[in-house]
């Protein structure tokens, strides 16, 4: 039952998780003492080029009249949407930029370029989701509510549509998050909520399917057409960036049963457990609303995107300080990581090998009993520096690569003697 006891996974100490806690806070402390007009100009600019690169791709599309300028119009409206919705809606309504005290970039007047009401997704996920991450039955983004993602969900016979569905929901994740966020927790919505998912739907939909394909006079199919993909460019890729920061092997799953005394420190070492990076350079990284940087993102959620970088590097130190594993990879690997889960754990667990103690997708200190059993050692009596989940890992792996040497051997062996049997040789050993 995915990881429990968060201590014992994590092969820390109590006073270790404690230390850790402390020198994150002392990272965040910094990062809040350092903001300034620097980061003020960040947010300022790149939401004023956003807007240009919106109004120029509309006018491309407009302006149009050819495949060419239909592309290049289509291109920088979807890129425009990406940023919007990835750098700029995602972390306002954050309130990374509330610290600037500007009445527009604040997480309480924001509203963003998507169906669903910016103050309901921000229940689910600033309220719910960055406070129970990955906590089965608690956090209801776990598979984004249909999805499949560790054995600790039941299995029932509609996930075995789950590769279908996950395609469509990239498709139509703008439309997926507006109704998740609508109906969350499995409660039923009431008459206000309602009413304002209405008013936001009428205005998002009336906005890109008919204002703008009404400006355009007997060629609306051609402004239509154009804003349908460019909202399709925006779901695929903003369901791409969040599935590979939650769903790659590496980010763990949760069972707690008393979070009422889980620390602040503890509640660090879970989002540091439970969350994955992608490698991306500068302008990926834009792009995908620095959340490739998503292990800092669920440490802290209200510092400003454009200083994670810089946390980041922190961060890894601290791993390699406290022996933990920093979960990354190219943007490839953890996108066919996450599609590997989607389609194996539509199988009903019968026809899988592995469980949720000690599958790749998914794990739990049981994974490690083989190796405690041998009386861990919690520091290096060599170097004196400390043995933690990384090192543990490394050894599970190595203990497993002898295991399956020592059977391949085996069977070797079992093979040779019938064959000396059957020639009637000497069996030698």
């Amino acid at each position: 039952m995915a990881i429990k006891e968060l201590a014992e996974y994590s092969h820390l100490s109590d006073a270790d998780i404690e230390s850790l806690g402390r020198e994150l806070d002392i990272i965040r402390r910094d990062i809040e003492e350092s903001l300034g007009s620097r980061d003020a100009r960040y947010i300022l600019r790149t939401i004023a080029a956003q807007r240009i690169l919106d109004a120029a791709g509309r006018y491309m599309i407009f302006a149009s009249r050819g495949k060419a300028g239909w592309l290049a119009g289509t291109a920088a409206l979807a890129v425009a949407k990406v940023i919007e919705n990835m750098e700029i809606s995602h972390n306002v309504l954050h309130g990374q930029w509330d610290w600037m005290n500007d009445p527009e970039i604040h997480s309480t007047t924001w509203e963003w370029d998507m169906p669903g009401p910016s103050v309901q997704w921000k229940y689910a996920h600033n309220v719910v989701h960055h406070k129970y991450t990955n906590i089965v039955g608690m956090d209801e983004d776990v598979g984004f509510g249909i999805i499949r993602v560790t054995r600790d969900q039941e299995w029932k016979p509609i996930h075995l549509l789950q590769p279908f569905q996950n395609f469509l929901l990239a498709a139509g994740f703008e439309w997926g998050i507006a109704l998740h966020d609508l109906q969350f927790d499995g409660r039923k919505p009431s008459p206000e909520d309602i009413a304002t998912f209405r008013r936001k739907i009428v205005r998002q939909v009336g906005k890109d399917y008919v204002f703008f394909p009404a400006l355009s006079g007997r060629r609306w199919k051609h402004t239509l057409a154009a804003n349908a993909t460019a909202n399709l460019a925006r779901n695929v890729w903003a369901h791409l960036v969040i599935s590979c920061g939650h769903f790659p092997d590496g980010a763990e799953k949760f069972v707690l049963s008393d979070l009422e005394n889980e620390t602040q420190a503890e509640w660090y070492l879970r989002q540091m457990l439970g969350s994955a990076n992608f490698d991306a350079g500068p302008a990926m990284a834009f792009m995908s609303g620095n959340l490739c940087y998503q292990i800092e993102h669920h440490l802290f959620p209200d510092l400003p995107s454009n200083r994670a970088a810089e946390i980041a590097v922190r961060v890894r130190q601290l791993c390699e300080k406290y022996d933990l594993p920093y979960t990354t990879g190219s943007l490839m690997k953890q996108a066919l990581l996450v599609q590997r889960t989607v389609f194996k754990l539509a199988l009903p667990d019968s026809l899988l090998r592995a469980t949720s103690d000690d599958a790749p997708e998914t794990a739990s200190e049981l994974r490690f009993k083989a190796i405690q059993a041998l009386e861990w050692v919690a520091t290096d009596p060599a170097t004196g520096r400390r043995r933690g989940l990384r090192t543990a890992i490394a050894e599970l792996k190595e203990q497993r690569k002898r295991m399956m040497a020592e059977l391949k051997a085996q069977r070797a062996r079992i093979k040779r003697e019938r064959r000396q049997r059957k020639a009637g040789t000497p069996v030698t050993a």
